[in-house]
């Protein structure tokens, strides 16, 4: 027989993958070398064993594969269970190998797995509990443990050092076996460039002073913001001027204090998607209450800020929200067209949606967030009017389909058309037929020699309602083809008048015309003008693409397009 083995290391828990793959490989080996011999190898590095395997690339591959009437082997061994298999991902995948003819091969279970039988059915399942009860047992370990290094010891776990501080040597690692290969502890010490700024901070806020007041003042004070001073860890962030953020995670930050603070975010596993679960979870990073923060019980590294001034400004912020009433918010959604297409030609940030006196407005403030003293010269508020822009825009896409240009946009539109490839589910669907069809004559070949009728005949009707399902996929989406510049033509007629059809368009449908183009729209506020780019090409952005310039005379007044 030819096997195709599969396995799976993750790196988390600094697994060699050479070794891994060498010892489940050897495994696969012992169990089949007397049947066949191991032609394929597919070897996951990397991947969590709570990963799907729809999700996994290698294991992917391998389910792609069998699909595949040439795919090179007979059989699949597995190295070990509990790497391949995860809670309930046994039951959702192996019952594709016994789709497809392909046996799976197991070492706890001492050959193939049997699909009718109840002991492999259970024995597998066990395996994936224990798989899952082990990386669960794991966290359980490592959180308590972090936990008590933290409270106890006051020990440094790794992350990004707070804006004052720098990350300094402090001993050799407790461990033995980590000591003896070089590594060592950390912990923080006051940046002498950075930790005066963070006094400031907390001795201007005590003393009356805003918090946008204070990010201005550093602003202007040509005092480099956290994003700046530390620029490699933040290349997401422009790094102009201090953000009213940045200022309210210094004023809240208890480890100026001398403390060590852990446990202040935590990892979530959630649905990809509710409806379909067998896609497995997502990792999101969430803040956890202030209640589940872990402090180390005494001071672990000098103090930047004593514990009666972090208190003093806690106690303002607390006061500064008092009298509030806390109200559960409401979310309206409103269906902007050119949602995440625009951004502010000033920071180049992307413009938000919203709704002032039953008008759509897209918006950007800039002083919220930053300080304006710096040489960033930004308006307070940057709005832009939908229907200003709207008009204009399907002005000049419908100009495309004027008399003198239809024949340069219907061969653009031919040419944008991406290559259709078989439709994969159809092409399955009629694979599954024409094995129906071979297993439906052996069954009557069977029949014929005399085998039980009654057997047989389960058989039969089994396989009659595999190829009915099998027919209905074939059937239920007609293959698509490009369409020819003549078709094109005659859809671009029966539309008629394209300026009226974009005006009266669905806004959803509107926006996803806009996507499709590819459209990108920078608005510049000072010379009220809008700078648009549109590609209709289906396989890379940028080439191919369509400048425009709208300029804007005023949000009330008419609009005016120019190339």
């Amino acid at each position: 027989m030819r096997f195709a083995f599969y396995g799976r290391v993750s790196t988390e828990d600094q697994q060699d993958p050479v070794a891994s793959l060498n010892w489940q490989l050897a495994r696969a080996k012992a169990l089949v070398g007397a049947h066949g011999d191991i032609v394929a190898e597919f070897f996951d590095i990397g991947q969590s064993r709570s990963i799907p395997w729809k999700r996994r690339p290698e294991a992917a591959r391998l389910l792609t594969a069998l699909r595949e009437d040439e795919r090179g082997f007979d059989a699949v061994v597995i190295g070990e269970p509990q790497r391949a298999f995860y809670g309930n991902q046994y039951g959702l995948t192996h019952p594709v190998f016994v789709h497809y003819g392909v046996t799976l091969w197991v070492p706890e279970v001492g050959g193939a797995i049997d699909p009718e039988s109840e002991a492999h059915d259970l024995v597998m399942s066990v395996f994936g509990g224990m798989s899952k009860g082990e990386r669960s047992r794991i966290k359980i370990r490592v959180r308590a443990a972090m936990a008590a290094q933290a409270s106890v010891e006051g020990r440094f776990l790794g992350g990004r050092p707070p804006y004052g501080y720098v990350i300094a040597d402090a001993g050799p690692h407790p461990n033995p076996a980590k000591a003896a290969e070089g590594k060592r502890l950390r912990r923080l010490e006051p940046d002498p460039d950075t930790a005066p700024i963070v006094q400031r901070i907390f001795a201007e806020y005590i003393g009356g002073r805003g918090i946008f007041a204070i990010a201005e003042s550093l602003t202007r004070d040509g005092i480099p913001c956290p994003s700046m001073n530390d620029p490699a860890r933040n290349r997401h962030r422009t790094g102009r001027a201090w953000a009213k953020g940045a200022v309210t995670v210094i004023l809240g930050n208890p480890r100026y204090t001398g403390r060590q603070v852990w446990n202040k975010q935590r990892k979530d596993e959630v649905l990809i998607d509710v409806e379909d679960v067998a896609l497995g979870h997502e990792t999101k990073m969430r803040w956890n209450p202030r209640d589940k923060w872990v402090f180390s019980d005494k001071v672990v590294h000098t103090e930047i800020v004593s514990v009666d001034t972090f208190r003093q400004a806690r106690e303002i912020a607390a006061a500064k929200g008092a009298g509030r009433t806390t109200r559960e918010r409401t979310r309206t959604q409103h269906r902007y067209v050119l949602r995440g297409l625009l951004q502010c030609g000033v920071c180049d940030r992307r413009m938000q949606g919203q709704k002032t006196r039953e008008q759509l407005f897209y918006r950007y403030r800039y002083p919220t967030e930053y300080g304006l003293a710096n040489k960033t010269e930004h308006p307070r508020n940057v709005y832009l009017a939908e229907r200003d822009l709207l008009g204009p825009l399907d002005d000049w896409l419908s100009t495309c389909f004027a008399p003198h240009r239809i024949n340069e946009t219907i061969d653009a539109l031919h040419q944008a058309q991406p290559d259709l490839d078989v439709d994969p589910g159809a092409a399955a669907a009629v694979r599954v037929i024409a094995e129906c069809d071979q297993a439906l004559q052996r069954h009557r070949s069977a029949l014929e020699a005399g085998a039980d009728a009654v057997l047989v005949t389960g058989w039969i009707t089994e396989t009659q309602a595999r190829r009915a399902e099998a027919q209905a996929r074939a059937t239920a989406r007609p293959q698509q083809q490009r369409l020819t510049k003549i078709q094109i033509r005659d859809l671009v007629e029966r539309l008629g008048d394209i300026r009226k059809v974009l005006t009266d368009a669905d806004p959803d449908r509107k926006a996803e015309v806009y996507r499709q183009l590819q459209l990108h729209a920078t608005y510049h506020p000072g010379k009220r003008l809008v700078r648009i780019e549109t590609s209709l090409d289906a396989h890379s952005w940028g080439y191919g693409k369509c400048p425009r310039t709208i300029l804007l005379a005023n949000h009330n007044a008419a609009t005016q397009a120019t190339q």
